[in-house]
């Protein structure tokens, strides 16, 4: 009764979430795109160029042109730092907490479908 996820098995549930999200959600985000999303909704406040650039290893003209794509479609949104003014804040949205949402849903979905799979090809190999 293994039930432990191999490669192919993890590859498969990633490529099945990927081709889920290009159907069904209204954005399709380059792997940056998202890890810009994920850090600015998953960690607390503030967020700036600067700090997303540190957290995420990638430049602060690559993080730039992320933080333009997802604003351009609503996901984040840029606001000047009251406290300091040469600071631009990045913030999140409304449609991009719904987006984060319907992803994640998409996710519990697969894993629940993959864990039924596994479930019953356990009974199968037990029987």
């Amino acid at each position: 009764m293994d039930t432990q996820m191999n490669t192919l098995d993890a590859l498969g549930f990633w490529a099945k979430i990927v081709q889920r999200g290009l159907r069904e959600l209204p954005y399709d985000l380059s792997s940056r795109q998202m890890g810009v999303m994920l850090s600015v909704y998953l960690t607390p406040p503030p967020h700036t160029i600067r700090n997303l650039s540190e957290r995420l290893g990638v430049s602060k003209p690559a993080i730039c042109r992320a933080v333009d794509a997802l604003s351009a479609v609503d996901l984040i949104r840029r606001k000047k730092d009251d406290d300091d003014r040469r600071n631009v804040l990045i913030q999140r949205t409304v449609t991009g907490s719904v987006f984060l949402s319907d992803f994640a849903d998409i996710i519990m979905q697969e894993n629940d479908g993959a864990a039924f799979l596994a479930k019953a090809e356990d009974a199968k190999t037990a029987a």
